[in-house]
């Protein structure tokens, strides 16, 4: 397949679900688009089944009850597999791109988990072939820029309404090893969001009756990193779940605990909202 012939079904644009409900709080889905060109899954050795192991299944779905009560939302549709939105530009793997950085590479990358993913655990090596830089580009411009940028615009939007504003970037982790908490919000050890937003958000995932911890054992990947800034009243926050709580045995489908998942990420919506409405309100009184 040619350069040419991959651009006749291009990546697709994220979808955008503005503010409706008065809370300054903005969800983020990088991971769960299940929108696949054909040009792609023809690269793919393993066909479309190894590429869908990278996706967090149906989280897109998970956050339709805090977007039906009006919470804003930046959903990818272009998956993980083509571009991965939550990994940095120059996240690059060599061994997938021709021509790619040969330099420093991270330790994601080193895994195969770069900003075009190598290979994965359950499928080894994805790709019947490396891209060239010009086809990277191609897949910035179509998915990665156009998802961030409307990340930056519905941030700067609400934190100019409301005088502050919450992200949460919403994944999920397959069954995690022993001792690891059920979910884990990750602030990036305090860089992306405030204390006190993390500690409210704890609070609000224990007191929905589940097992929470903080930074461990994630710690927030480029999303957080690239749009929390607490300084100027924006706190950005990794929501990472368990499979298991939402989904299925065979994790393919939704399982007896959806809704309860569905209502907390409900929940951390509208209590960290109105932590943040407090607080400006508050502030303003003084």
């Amino acid at each position: 397949m040619t350069l040419a012939e991959s651009h006749i079904t291009p990546l697709p644009a994220p979808i955008v679900h503005p503010p409706r409900a008065g809370r300054p709080v903005l969800l983020s889905v990088p991971h769960s688009g299940r929108d696949y060109p054909d040009w792609l899954v023809a690269m793919a050795s393993g066909g479309r089944r190894a590429l869908a192991a990278l996706e967090d299944p149906l989280v897109d779905r998970l956050v339709w009850r805090a977007v039906q009560h009006g919470t804003a939302a930046v959903i990818a549709r272009a998956p993980r597999a083509a571009v991965d939105c939550n990994r940095a530009e120059d996240d690059i793997d060599p061994s997938v791109i021709e021509g790619g950085r040969r330099g420093r590479v991270s330790a994601r990358a080193r895994g195969g988990l770069g900003i075009v993913p190598g290979r994965t655990q359950s499928h080894g090596y994805l790709w019947r072939r490396s891209i060239g830089s010009g086809q990277l580009e191609d897949r910035l411009d179509q998915a990665h820029r156009p998802y961030h940028r409307a990340l930056a615009e519905q941030l700067g939007e609400l934190a100019g309404r409301y005088g502050g504003a919450i992200l949460l970037d919403c994944h999920s982790m397959p069954p995690p090893a022993r001792g690891v908490a059920p979910i884990v919000l990750g602030d990036c050890h305090g860089r992306s969001a405030a204390p006190w937003v993390s500690a409210e958000a704890v609070r609000i995932v224990r007191s929905a009756g589940f097992v929470a911890d903080l930074n461990d054992p994630f710690a927030g990947g480029h999303i957080v990193e690239r749009h929390g800034a607490p300084e100027r009243g924006i706190h950005a926050l990794q929501v990472e779940i368990d499979r298991r709580a939402y989904l299925n045995e065979r994790l393919d489908e939704p399982g007896p605990g959806f809704d309860a998942i569905a209502s907390l990420i409900e929940a951390l919506a509208s209590g960290l909202g109105d932590l943040v409405l407090s607080r400006q309100f508050a502030t303003a009184a003084e």
